[in-house]
């Protein structure tokens, strides 16, 4: 095979890797800002592939009018060029859009969010064209023409291949989404030079030499804040999360992707925080009275984050065996070096809390399930498979706690959870979260009644070693119980909607108003 052609398909596959990481870096360059719902997901997948869409047909029209080497490769930088620049010239739409989040500002949010993906037209467009008119130049003899087809289509396909994994496994927690960007945009741009010198020599190079001195200045320039939120001490990205710390007074703040969740909080000497954390310890009092704390030595929690409920039930129950299942390893890190992570009966695992209750040999007191992401919950934690998983790896005193969002009209997610439980566990209660839109579903592994909260409740006044944060979590699920739905609903691995439930919420919460926040 000649050298330029060998050239063709590198420059193909190259190209089609750029794509891919475009699209994968683009979801994380709003996710930071506008969550990582279904929705953003869908918006930038499907506006990418109008714009490869459009990139197709054009590549088809110019490479017919130039079939000249010299015009691919001149379209090819500047396609890859804008690639590189749209996250330097968004991060002012971007931080605005963050204030916006904050604020809860649809209009201001809706407008950032279209002037942002709209940025991508240009790159995109331009970089569709690359295949069709790679097959125009490749083929010589039409009789080949379906195998040269075909081939280049594959050596594309490969190359986005790798896209997908690259940016998301190695550059975005090496380097952030910014300079994953410019990566990609300067290697893509050397190439187009490469392939301008074999065509036409230095005459085609030196008019867009520029091109990579300035990704080179946005790479050494591009890694300030992403958000410049009141009180940030600690930024960063993983492969799965863009993380926040923010600090208020002497409190601490975990918050993931866009933001409006509270994933976790530290404060040196107080414990409550009028959250879901401290409604978990409530869970192992449902049990036949007189239950003492001191039972309680193992439990688990599905969803660790920055260890919030892990230090509040070693304060309440002491030093009791925790397995902390927490899917970010970058998140554990962070709860070591900002929120105190660091008890030593905390065996804090990076892994899916699946996984990790499939693997455990330990049965437990208590599994607390905490894993949302705003704004869902992952759909492999709320099947009948899940729970019956759940209850296996509990002990006949056990119990299983849920935090599940709502919001203040439809409580659909909570029925159907309440539906699904109640077809492995005996026994299901429910309590509202003063002061969220969450609840927390409680079952238990054996038959229980309400009435035993209540008992063990005044047996807790009788007791003056007690933690005050146990008591006022008894006393919240008392005073904030709900009735339980008479749900028929049971969700399954095979079918379990409960992204479009939360959709619909979203989508209800931007058509009419209704703030749904998710800690």
């Amino acid at each position: 095979m000649p050298a330029i052609m060998r050239y063709l398909y590198f420059t193909v596959f190259m190209s089609g890797m750029t794509v891919l990481a475009v699209e994968l870096s683009a979801s994380r360059l709003l996710g930071s800002v506008f969550g990582t719902s279904n929705l953003v997901w869908a918006s930038i997948i499907g506006l990418i592939l109008i714009y490869l869409t459009a990139g197709y047909f054009l590549g088809g029209w110019w490479a017919d009018r130039s079939p000249r080497p010299q015009t691919m490769y001149q379209v090819l930088a500047w396609g890859a060029f804008t690639a590189g620049i749209v996250p330097l010239i968004s991060r002012p739409v971007l931080r605005l859009a963050a204030d916006a989040f904050d604020q809860l500002s649809i209009g201001i949010l809706l407008g950032s969010f279209s002037a942002v993906l709209i940025l991508f037209i240009v790159p995109i467009t331009l970089l569709g064209t690359i295949s069709p008119f790679a097959i125009r130049l490749a083929i010589q003899d039409p009789a080949r023409a379906g195998s040269i087809s075909g081939r280049i289509y594959a050596v594309s396909t490969l190359g986005s291949f790798v896209g997908t994994f690259l940016p998301v496994l190695v550059l975005i927690p090496l380097v952030g989404t910014t300079r994953t960007f410019l990566l990609f945009s300067l290697g893509l741009v050397l190439v187009a030079l490469g392939g301008l010198w074999s065509a036409v020599g230095w005459r085609g190079v030196r008019s867009l030499v520029w091109m990579p001195l300035l990704l080179l200045i946005g790479l050494w320039w591009g890694g300030g804040a992403i958000k410049q939120t009141a009180g940030q001490v600690y930024e960063g990205e993983s492969a799965y999360n863009y993380i926040q710390v923010l600090q208020d007074g002497d409190y601490r703040y975990l918050r993931l992707n866009e933001g409006q969740g509270v994933h976790s909080i530290w404060h040196p000497t107080i414990l409550d925080y009028d959250g879901p954390w401290e409604q978990f310890l409530a869970a192992p009092f449902f049990n036949p009275p007189n239950f003492a704390p001191e039972n309680v030595q193992h439990i688990a929690i599905v969803g660790l984050a920055a260890g919030t409920t892990a230090r509040q039930a070693t304060a309440v129950f002491g030093p009791l065996d925790i397995d902390g299942f927490e899917i970010d390893p970058e998140i554990i890190r962070v709860g070591q070096e900002f929120f105190g992570m660091d008890l030593p009966n905390l065996n804090a695992i990076a892994q899916d809390g699946r996984i990790g209750l499939e693997q455990s040999q330990k049965r437990y007191h208590l599994i607390a399930v905490d894993a949302y992401r705003p704004p869902y919950i992952p759909w492999h934690l709320t099947t009948r498979e899940f729970f019956e998983l759940t209850r296996q790896r509990l002990r006949d005193d056990g119990v299983l706690a849920i935090n599940v969002g709502r919001s203040p009209d439809d409580r659909r997610l909570i029925d159907g959870l309440v539906g699904t439980i109640h077809s492995v566990y005996p026994s299901v209660y429910v309590m509202d979260i003063p002061y969220t839109f969450n609840s927390i579903v409680y079952a238990t592994a054996q038959p229980t009644r309400i009435e035993n909260l209540y008992n063990n409740l005044v047996y807790l006044y009788t007791r003056p070693d007690i933690h005050p944060l146990l008591v006022q979590s008894v006393e919240n699920v008392v005073a904030f119980q709900q009735p339980v739905p008479e749900s028929t609903v049971v969700y399954t691995d095979d079918l379990a909607p409960v992204e479009w439930v939360t959709n619909d919420m979203v989508l209800s919460y931007l058509l009419f108003g209704e703030i749904e926040e998710l800690k």
